[in-house]
């Protein structure tokens, strides 16, 4: 009962019987409309007739005991007419029927002037004999020797008898014709629904059968449907959504393995980064092993430490970007000090540039007020910095400085270091200016932690990126500072 066919095939089933009752009663009364009309139009003036006929009728004599050799000669008629006189007003004089059998003693005189008048046939009156059934009849005006009219001759067209005889052929016909009639309409409906259900389920069929098939297929570039399906609007408006749908799933797919790709790129990028420090540590450890003890260096020792502090920062970059990645960080922004930010990065790496002989100079004149998350921009540019102290030789220089280019305010970090690929740059540049908001499952670029961290925090802050960089020649980021809220 569940299937859409064995629905629609009962419901059907159940419309067709109501509308066939609904038809057999409107025939039925249909029917009985057109046999009054027809008896009614053929006995017209039988009252008019009787009376004529009848010396006592045609005199207006009304009483019963005056009528009785009457009523027996109008009996020769036969069972099917009822005759009655009535006085002036309606009332009930002389009946050819027993006492009990008559139930209203007075007749509609409404319907009778209307018979008289010659109103659109058929018209129902009075049956004496029944408390709630109206038939059809014949009257005539009877109208005595002095002229006046003495009442009324009325004869009830299809009487008691003819009733009885009737009910009884329709309780053995009845059935029979019932039957042999629903049992033709249903055969009838069951096949013309069957053959219409079939014409307009087709479109559906098809349409399954066509998912089917790609259900077991393999995704691909181009999924959709093989047809164009010519059933209702409905179908075809499903057809072209499921199409869309195809289509954005494809799409989707594409996109994922993209970032596959650019996640295993990265995963190799990164193993090298992971295991140049790991080498050196090994390297130096198994060095100052291997050497007997009196020749023991202890600037091994300082070198395999170094390495294995490179090591660690490498690692705890690699778990901040799996908590960028999966949303567990967010910014918090708020008016601060750019000043206070460069002054903690001014401790944080003077010591070290000194060691390594590299230039760090931050020139920062004005107290510039911007909005920001203080602990994100802390850690891009300490990833920016530092990957410019690892790639900055020796006599090289760093400068941190502020600028306003076209009335918005910058913040530049510049190094004479080896540069960047083009590749490099256009990876680090996605965020453009209409690509602002972070989206956690961007392909990572194929970057080095570091600045893949200062990409998805840029996303966070939504700030923009522009970058100077040639093998070579070293390289300026340009962050977009925000001097009010978004």
């Amino acid at each position: 009962m569940n299937r859409l066919f064995n629905r629609l095939f009962l419901s059907a089933t159940l419309v067709v019987l109501l509308l066939f009752v609904a038809l057999w009663q409107w025939l039925q009364l249909n029917h009985e409309f057109s046999r009054n009309q027809i008896q009614q139009s053929l006995h017209l003036q039988l009252a008019e007739h009787m009376a004529h006929i009848n010396p006592l009728l045609s005199q207006g004599i009304t009483s019963d005991a005056a009528l009785k050799e009457a009523f027996h000669d109008f009996m020769l008629l036969g069972p099917s007419f009822e005759i009655y006189t009535l006085d002036p007003n309606g009332r009930v004089i002389a009946y050819d029927a027993k006492e009990e059998k008559i139930k209203k003693t007075r007749v509609d005189l409404t319907k009778i002037n209307q018979f008289i008048e010659g109103r659109d046939l058929p018209i129902l009156g009075t049956d004496p004999r029944s408390k709630e059934t109206q038939k059809i009849f014949s009257v005539s005006k009877l109208i005595n020797a002095d002229g006046l009219h003495s009442g009324y001759l009325y004869v009830i067209i299809g009487g008691e008898d003819y009733d009885s005889w009737q009910a009884l052929i329709n309780s053995e016909n009845q059935p029979k014709l019932w039957g042999a009639t629903i049992g033709f309409w249903v055969i009838f409906a069951l096949i013309l629904f069957v053959l219409l259900l079939g014409f307009f389920t087709r479109p559906i069929k098809k349409l399954a059968s066509d998912l089917n098939q790609l259900k077991d297929a393999p995704l691909s570039d181009n999924m959709a449907l093989p047809n164009r399906y010519n059933g209702s609007k409905e179908i075809r408006d499903l057809s072209d959504n499921i199409n869309h749908l195809l289509h954005e799933i494809s799409q989707q797919h594409q996109q994922v393995k993209r970032q596959q790709q650019a996640k295993h790129d990265f995963l190799l990028h990164l193993s090298h980064d992971l295991k140049t420090p790991l080498t050196s540590l090994i390297g130096y450890i198994d060095t100052w092993l291997l050497s007997p003890p009196e020749e023991r260096q202890p600037e091994f020792i300082e070198y395999a430490a170094n390495s294995g502090q490179n090591l660690q920062q490498l690692l705890a970059q690699l778990l901040e970007l799996a908590a960028l990645e999966n949303g567990q960080i967010s910014a918090q922004i708020t008016q601060i000090n750019l000043r206070e930010i460069l002054q903690d990065l001014v401790q944080t790496f003077l010591p070290r540039a000194k060691k390594l002989g590299i230039t760090l100079d931050f020139e920062i004149k004005d107290e510039l007020q911007i909005y920001t998350d203080p602990q994100l921009m802390r850690r891009i540019l300490n990833n920016l910095v530092d990957n410019a102290l690892r790639y900055t030789p020796k006599g090289g220089a760093i400068t941190v400085f502020s600028e306003t280019l076209n009335g918005q305010s910058w913040l530049a970090v510049k190094d004479t270091g080896a540069g960047m690929h083009k590749h490099e740059v256009e990876a680090l540049k996605q965020l453009s200016m209409n690509q602002l908001s972070f989206e956690p499952n961007q392909a990572l670029p194929q970057l080095g932690v570091g600045l893949a961290i200062v990409r998805q925090l840029l996303g966070l802050l939504k700030c923009r990126i522009n970058i100077d960089s040639e093998p070579g020649t070293g390289s300026c980021f340009h962050i977009e500072l925000q001097s009010s809220r978004h």
